[in-house]
């Protein structure tokens, strides 16, 4: 740029912010983006610069926005720099600082570039504390780079604080040498301690060397009364609290966004410092590539006698179909040579390449790789390339909802590989196409309404209990402005408490701010060149390498992004099959039936243990009550069970119209042909396209377009889209009113109708899943437990519904036992590994040390593991009674454990410091007689385990079995309705309310699962005996289920379990054959009570109206009369109902 400005404004301010932290500076700077941009335009300010703490995080976002209101961006950072060496780990001895601040500005593309290797060579090079960088990289890299001084923390102002003006002297004349003009002295007035004799020494050195001067705000925080907002963000930061006293703050008020007439107020004796910064900034013209409809792709490898990418993806793509398909219809092939002539003219052709060599790989090396995931299912390309495998034809998938000819964007291919065996796909890419050209990406997490309520929260010392109690009022992912207005109580609460309210404000300035850094779990880049020399570089503490920019940043400067994704399904899928494949039987999993009766009937039973996406209790229900037959059901219910379905209540009305319960309609009957396969209901964004399609003629990209401005609520675009819809339709016959209306119906459809190509993908690999589990349970389930080994409470679930299909779970055994599950003859063998304290190490070497032959004695196991064992590992083998077989005695075995293991070493150490002879025999192992005394082990098994194993203490009540309660994975179904279930106390909390009331939390679990129930009351000497950990009681409450929590019941009495009678409503015997009472009543008479007798004969007895009583006949119940009736030979069942 030549000129300065083209300006929409009558005044233009010839100031210029030169020095701004935004919300990047992580917790440091308390500043957002567009606010800070909004408050430069209404200043007036011609050019604004990004200066944050060491780091280019924001720089893409600022530039878009700053373009977007006309104001000149100036890309820049506040960089850390060495005193001497950024390679040097030690502070010098006259310097007690690691870094000092220096602030860099970009005037050209050359500058920029050069900003991006420093800050990336100051995490990969130079971190210590911070990121730094040193003199000699600025002497390398210096090239279109403006610098300043800094704040009080650079190098010339820290000398200067000291009295050292030689040393200030020298440090001026270092930055001449490299930046000649570029270098400015940077004043900042903040009235902070000292800064009188830095100014004034600045200006001296100004005069002395010629150097000029700028003036800068070192802004932190946009107005004056974000003081206390900043001042809570940096205690976030340092993880201390307002009240603390020497804590990090600014003592300083000024350091905020001032107004030009402000600046030049301060500066009103310096009025060559104001001026500058005008010049500064019309040097700065920097013009980055974004919005150029430009990508940036490694070039793809292609064999001679090939012309172009393009050309060697057709030969692929149609040599690929052929293998493919036998006889290639017409459809299929005009199909393909469609999608090829889009992908050649997109400029694509290169990136289906890569992604082609990337897959080719994995299953050269026999990485399992996905069907497919998103949009990238609807490709025949991708089909016959072997990148997808679901043939998108087959099921009606659009290549335009994939790559739309009509909009220039970059494609995305997300692959999910086994997740074992990810990091070798990464490990190729990286070598493949060169570690300085590929890498992960970084994502930010935000200060979010709950979490920052609970930041803000702790810094004001709110107790922790209150804090609770207001974050539970405010909905999952609902901005804290709408939570407070949609919540009457909370409203109130906030309004009438002083803390709150300070509390509210605070945290609503500081919501949505970054709070943190990670890596983006699959998002890697593959660019064309080293990374750096456009995208600076960050490394974690964990020493991975990830691009400072984000996902949307990267996509605006054209770079291709990919996800790799791993799958722990993908892995169970595959290993169940290798172990399958070592019993002779040989499963291609992707070409398995898609019709298997026996894999529909397990999925219409719901018993879909370890199925992929279709296990929580939400979908069962689901699933029952559809009962898919066809894959294409199986699509629909993954595509129907979200949020926005539910809460509009289609996948009831998708259940109903399946089952025939309601009548099928169609809107008009051009549309029956597309919603023929979901029953009439918008189900796929796909069907609105198609919509678009038959109904207004619009062409299958345009109709990509209006989906989009649908789904998103554009509304400019969806008025232009409504009447080209309108008069779509008019050309093929239909009124404009009836085509307006079917506008209008499919509008709120279409805002959560769902990527049908993502649902193809996902229910192939449910359907994989469930078809193992149908016809191989044993080897599925083994292998599925064992990728789930470090998540107690999955493992722990499974087990129950296991041992419920008839599965038998062999205990874990030192002799027997892997580290992983194992199958045997008679069932699934318990893994070493799920045992807490036991790692992959140790338990491997259990195995490695039996193979030498079994253990003898826990004297034994402890002498030859004690390598890689310790104490909590080998007490955790007993407790978990996987040392039963040397001793069965757990109590006993804890009691010598020490004993045992310091014989075992002080063996060793004898083993090591003589030698026996080659006919001296070593001494035996002394016999200790053992103790018989019975005690308690589901206590220890469930501190070993994280559940109980051997039997629930639920289990150790005689008269369980015949309790007619609901169990806790029943819960959900009964929401907001009364039930009565028992369980085992785990846990308390005693918790306020925001009405000041105090109650109990209990975790309480059963057989089936675990809750919390909320217990509300005064809580007295006999309630405190009944609720302690390890009891269990009967509660009587009533559950409740919202989306975005955890089930929780209310419970409104609670029993203990031995008071059980007082809550029985009647006993219930089910008869084999109606009227035969043989041998009944003699037993009911040895037991009279006051309990009635029911008798039922058929399976609806459950309901009251086909239950029978029995006349002058009450009973007592007792675990003796229950069972005496269970032996009846016509009573089919026994149970006992409780009164609600």
């Amino acid at each position: 740029m030549t000129f300065f400005f083209l300006s929409l404004y009558f005044l233009v301010s010839d100031f210029v912010h030169l020095h701004n932290h935004t919300e990047y500076s992580l917790l440091d700077g308390a500043i957002k983006i567009s606010a800070l941009v909004q408050k430069a335009k209404e200043f007036h300010l011609p050019a604004l610069a990004i200066t944050d703490h060491g780091n280019l995080f924001g720089a893409i976002e600022f530039y878009k926005e700053c373009q977007k209101e006309g104001i000149k961006p100036i890309i820049g950072c506040e960089v850390y720099c060495a005193p001497t060496s950024r390679r040097d780990r030690k502070l010098a001895p006259d310097i007690p600082e690691s870094s000092f601040h220096l602030t860099l500005l970009c005037q050209d593309f050359t500058g920029y570039k050069n900003l991006v290797k420093l800050v990336s060579l100051g995490y990969l090079e130079g971190f210590y504390y911070r990121p730094r960088i040193d003199k000699e990289l600025l002497s390398e890299y210096s090239e279109g780079l403006i610098a300043l001084s800094g704040c009080l923390k650079g190098e010339i102002p820290y000398y200067l604080s000291r009295g050292e003006e030689e040393k200030a002297l020298r440090a001026a004349k270092s930055f001449v040498e490299i930046f000649g003009e570029n270098f400015f002295l940077e004043l900042i007035k903040a009235g902070l301690k000292g800064e009188d004799k830095i100014i004034s020494g600045l200006i001296s050195l100004s005069k002395r060397l010629g150097i000029k001067l700028c003036a800068t705000g070192d802004c932190h925080y946009l107005t004056r009364g974000d003081k206390l907002a900043h001042e809570v963000l940096l205690c976030i930061q340092t993880n201390r609290k307002l009240s603390e006293r020497n804590r990090f703050s600014f003592t300083s008020e000024e350091v905020y966004f001032k107004s030009p007439a402000e600046m030049k107020e301060t500066f009103r004796e310096i009025p060559s410092a104001i001026t500058n910064t005008f010049s500064i900034a019309e040097r700065c013209n920097l013009i980055l590539p974004i919005g150029e409809k430009r990508f940036h792709l490694p070039p793809a490898e292609i064999p001679e006698g090939y012309r172009s990418e393009s050309e060697y993806l057709t030969y692929l793509a149609e040599e690929g179909l052929k293998r493919r398909l036998k006889n290639i219809p017409q459809s299929y092939a005009e199909r393909l040579r469609y999608e090829l002539s889009v992908i050649k003219e997109m400029g694509f052709a290169g990136y289906f390449l890569i992604v082609k060599d990337i897959v080719d790989f994995a299953r050269s090396q026999g990485i399992p790789v996905g069907p497919g995931r998103g949009s990238a299912v609807s490709s025949l390309c991708l089909y016959a390339l072997g990148i997808t495998n679901c043939d998108p034809l087959k099921y009606d998938l659009l290549f335009e909802r994939f790559l739309n000819p009509e909009r220039v964007y970059l494609p995305d291919i997300d692959i999910d590989f086994g997740d074992k065996r990810r990091d070798e796909v990464l490990s190729y890419v990286q070598k493949r196409y060169g570690e300085d050209r590929v890498s992960k990406v970084i994502t930010f997490g935000t200060l979010q309404s709950r979490a920052v309520v609970r930041d803000v929260g702790r810094v004001l010392s709110i107790p922790l209990s209150e804090i609770d109690m207001i974050c539970k009022a405010i909905p999952f992912n609902t901005p804290l402005s709408l939570a407070i207005e949609g919540d009457r109580e909370l409203k109130r609460l906030f309004a009438t408490n002083e803390t709150y309210q300070k509390l509210k404000e605070i945290a609503l300035k500081l919501e949505g701010m970054c709070r943190h850094v990670s890596i983006h779990a699959s998002g890697i880049v593959i660019t064309p060149w080293p990374i750096w020399e456009m995208i600076p570089l960050y490394r974690t503490t964990e020493n991975e390498t990830a691009t400072q920019y984000d996902m949307n940043s990267l996509s605006d400067l054209g770079i291709v992004k990919m996800d790799i994704l791993g799958l722990k399904t993908l892995t169970i899928i595959d290993e169940t099959c290798a172990q399958l494949k070592e019993k002779g039987i040989k499963i291609e999993i992707e070409k398995i039936p898609l019709d298997d009766e026996k894999t529909y009937a397990l999925l219409s039973s719901a018993r879909t243990t370890g199925v992929f996406q279709l296990e929580s209790f939400g979908m069962r229900e689901i699933l029952k009550k559809s009962k898919p037959q066809r894959f294409e059901d199986l699509v629909a219910v993954v595509s129907l069970y979200r949020p926005g379905p539910l809460s509009q209540g289609s996948i009831d009305e998708f259940i109903k119209r399946k089952n025939g319960e309601t009548e099928i309609t169609y809107f008009h009957p051009l549309l029956s042909e597309v919603l023929k396969e979901t029953y009439g209901m918008i189900v796929y964004q796909e069907q609105v396209m198609r919509i678009a399609s038959v109904f207004a003629g619009f062409s299958l990209a345009q109709a990509d377009i209006l989906r989009q401005a649908m789904g998103k609520k554009i509304p400019n675009l969806m008025r232009s889209m409504e009447e080209e819809f309108i008069k779509g339709a008019e050309k093929r016959g239909i009124p404009p009113e009836q085509a307006k209306r079917l506008f209008a119906a499919i509008l709120p459809f279409s805002g959560y109708a769902f990527n049908k190509s993502h649902s193809v993908g996902y229910a192939t690999i449910a359907y994989q899943t469930a078809y193992l589990l149908a016809h191989y349970p044993k080897e599925f389930l083994s292998v599925a437990l064992s990728n789930e080994i470090g998540s107690s409470d999955k493992i722990g679930q499974w087990l129950r519904e296991i041992k419920e299909m008839g599965i038998k779970i062999l205990p874990p055994d030192v002799n027997k036992s892997f580290y992983e599950f194992t199958l045997e003859e008679e069932g699934i063998r318990f893994g070493l590994g799920a045992i807490k304290n036991i790692g992959k190490a140790f338990a491997e070497s259990i195995v490695r040390a039996r193979k030498e032959g079994e253990f003898s004695s826990l004297f034994d196991l402890i002498k030859r593991t004690k390598t890689f064992g310790n104490r909590k590992g080998y007490e955790a083998l007993i407790k978990a009674g996987a040392c039963d077989q040397l001793n069965p005695d757990r109590e006993y075995l804890l009691q010598i454990l020490d004993e045992e293991m310091a014989k075992a070493q002080s063996e060793r150490w004898e083993m090591r410091s003589r030698q026996f002879s080659l006919f001296e025999k070593p001494q035996e192992e002394e016999k200790k007689e053992k103790k018989t005394r019975r005690v308690e082990f589901t206590s220890w098994e469930k501190e070993a385990l994280g559940f109980y194993l051997t039997a629930h203490p639920l289990e150790k009540i005689p008269e369980y079995e015949f309790f007619n309660l609901k169990r806790i994975s029943d819960l959900p179904a009964f929401s907001d309705k009364s039930c009565i279930f028992a369980g085992l106390i785990n846990g308390r909390k005693a918790k306020t309310n925001r009405r000041g009331e105090r109650y109990l939390i209990l975790q309480v679990e059963d057989l089936t699962g675990s809750c919390d129930v909320l217990l509300f009351g005064e809580e007295g000497e006999e309630k405190r005996r009944v609720l302690r950990t390890d009891n269990i009681v009967l509660i009587k409450g009533v559950p409740r289920l919202r989306e975005d929590r955890p089930l929780v019941v209310r419970a409104e009495e609670l029993l203990p379990i031995s008071d059980y009678k007082k809550w029985v409503a009647r006993i219930v015997l089910e008869l084999k054959e109606e009227g035969n009472l043989s041998g009944i009543k003699e037993v009911l008479e040895r037991y009279r009570g006051e309990k009635e007798v029911f008798l039922a004969s058929n399976a609806r007895s459950e309901k009251r109206n086909h239950l029978r009583r029995m006349k002058s006949l009450s009973v007592e119940p007792s675990f003796e009369l229950l069972s005496t009736l269970k032996s009846l030979p016509n009573v089919k069942k026994v149970r006992l109902d409780f009164l609600l």
